[in-house]
This record gives C-alpha cells, sequence and structure tokens, in this order.
C-alpha cells in the first residue's frame, strides 16, 4: 500500500514539476526576454544575462524534483566545470540530462535543434541565450560550435544525438568528434546515470519507474584531443578514432545501466 501511495504522489508531483517548468518557460519568453531584448542593446550581454536566467530557472526545477522527492541527484567532479571555454560531451538517458548539466554549468551553451525556436514554450528562452542551432547540420554548425567554445562559453553536446535507447546498442554521431578536431578543443568529459532509469527515450513523463530515481553526475578527466589529431593524416581520419574512442568511453556507462 505504501509503495502504491508513494508512486502516485511522484506521478503526480512529476506532473507538477513539468506544468511549473512549462509555465515559467512562458513567463520567460512572452514577458521577461522581451523586456530583456528592450533594456540591453549589445546581443552578447543580453545573451550571458539570458543564460544566467535560464541556469537560475534550471536549478530552481532541478530543486523543486528534488524537494518533491520526483528524484535525487549526486554530482561528483564538480570542481572539473569550473571555468569557461569548454567542450562538454555527456551521455543522454534521460530527458532532463540538459537541465541537469545546464544547472551546474556558469555559462552554459548547447547545440538544440531548430524547432524547438519555434515551439511556443521554447523559443523565448533558446533565442535569448543564442544557443547553438544544428538546422545546418554541416560547416556553419562546425564553426558555431567552435566559436562558441572560444568566446569563453562552455558548450554541452550529447554526441549520440538522442536519448539512448534501453535495448540498443550505443551509437554516436561523429559531429561531436568533428568540433573537438577541427577546434583543437579537449573535451570534458560527463557520465550521466540514472537507476531506476526514468525519463527515457519512448516514455512519457507519467511512467515513473517503482521507486525515486536516483541521478548521479560524474565529471571525469579531460581527454586531450592533440594525441588522435598527431595520429592521423587527417581531420576526418582523426574524428573518427576519436569517435570510435568516445563510443568505447560512454558505452561502458550504457553496458553499466543494461545490465
Amino acid at each position: 500500500m505504501l509503495e502504491r501511495i508513494d508512486r502516485a504522489w511522484r506521478v503526480a508531483a512529476t506532473g507538477l514539476c513539468f506544468a511549473s517548468f512549462g509555465t515559467g518557460s512562458l513567463m520567460l519568453g512572452m514577458v521577461v526576454f522581451p523586456m530583456l531584448r528592450a533594456c540591453i542593446r549589445d546581443s552578447r550581454r543580453r545573451s550571458a544575462v539570458a543564460r544566467w536566467m535560464i541556469r537560475h530557472t534550471f536549478r530552481s526545477f532541478v530543486t523543486l524534483m528534488r524537494a518533491t522527492r520526483v528524484l535525487s541527484v549526486e554530482v561528483r567532479g564538480l570542481e572539473r566545470l569550473q571555468g569557461g571555454g569548454r567542450l562538454i560531451l555527456a551521455n543522454h538517458p534521460t530527458l532532463i540530462d540538459v537541465v541537469l548539466l545546464m544547472a551546474l554549468i556558469e555559462q552554459g551553451d548547447c547545440v538544440v535543434k531548430g524547432a524547438l525556436s519555434r515551439n511556443p514554450i521554447t523559443r523565448g528562452p533558446v533565442r535569448a541565450a543564442g544557443f547553438v542551432f544544428n538546422d545546418d547540420g554541416g560547416e556553419e554548425l562546425l564553426e558555431g560550435c567552435v566559436r562558441s567554445v572560444r568566446t569563453g562559453n562552455n558548450l554541452i553536446i550529447f554526441p549520440e544525438g538522442t536519448r539512448t535507447s534501453r535495448t540498443e546498442p550505443m551509437r554516436l554521431q561523429r559531429g561531436a568528434a568533428r568540433v573537438a578536431v577541427h577546434g583543437e578543443l579537449d573535451i570534458t568529459p560527463v557520465r550521466i546515470h540514472c537507476a531506476p532509469l526514468t525519463l527515457a527515450k519512448g516514455e512519457k513523463w507519467w511512467q515513473v519507474p517503482p521507486r525515486r530515481a536516483h541521478i548521479r553526475i560524474e565529471v571525469d578527466e579531460v581527454i586531450r584531443v592533440s594525441p588522435f589529431i598527431a595520429a592521423a593524416p587527417s581531420a576526418a581520419l582523426a574524428a573518427r578514432h576519436l569517435n570510435r574512442h568516445l563510443t568505447d568511453y560512454f558505452s561502458r556507462e550504457h553496458e553499466l545501466a543494461s545490465a
């Protein structure tokens, strides 16, 4: 009986959290960011302020999820995220991974789908923050990612491009490796583990696990890119070798989660 009550509470609390998130995003997009656009003319300063607001909004959302016992969060190696100009690559087991990381990282940037700039809930925040859009998917996207890091932002990329499948082997797209090689950017890797898994690919928000989910975020030592560049005759081959290394690296976390 207590287990059923706990699960029913977590379903209701999850709905409350996501409703609050949607309402907050609409308020930011319809009220706060238009005011920001009118008050701050300089686009770079405006984006920095918008990202600061988004970070603290996301932190409030995570705090709410923890306070209502929807989930618990543990972070290891947070000091490795200090400072700017980082390329941060992470696996992607849950819907809220980007929210968790953006809540931890100062001056965070991320690669987002162009559709988010047209969604009524998300378009205000993503446009105001000046996030990198992946509509092009070619050289323009590559240059945009490198430029973001070199201007001091901490760019978050999920190399899988979508949430991890429960049943299929992990597959990484080569775009993140290409960004690292093209910009000669070292990688700060982040492993996200969720047990029991919740908000996974193909799951609805109300499909909560039997017990409260615990999310562990581990920030590991930097992966140096220069050895991959030096060992390959071309940038394309260096990116391929780096992508293979990253696939092996993140697959270990996926195998542990699936075991």
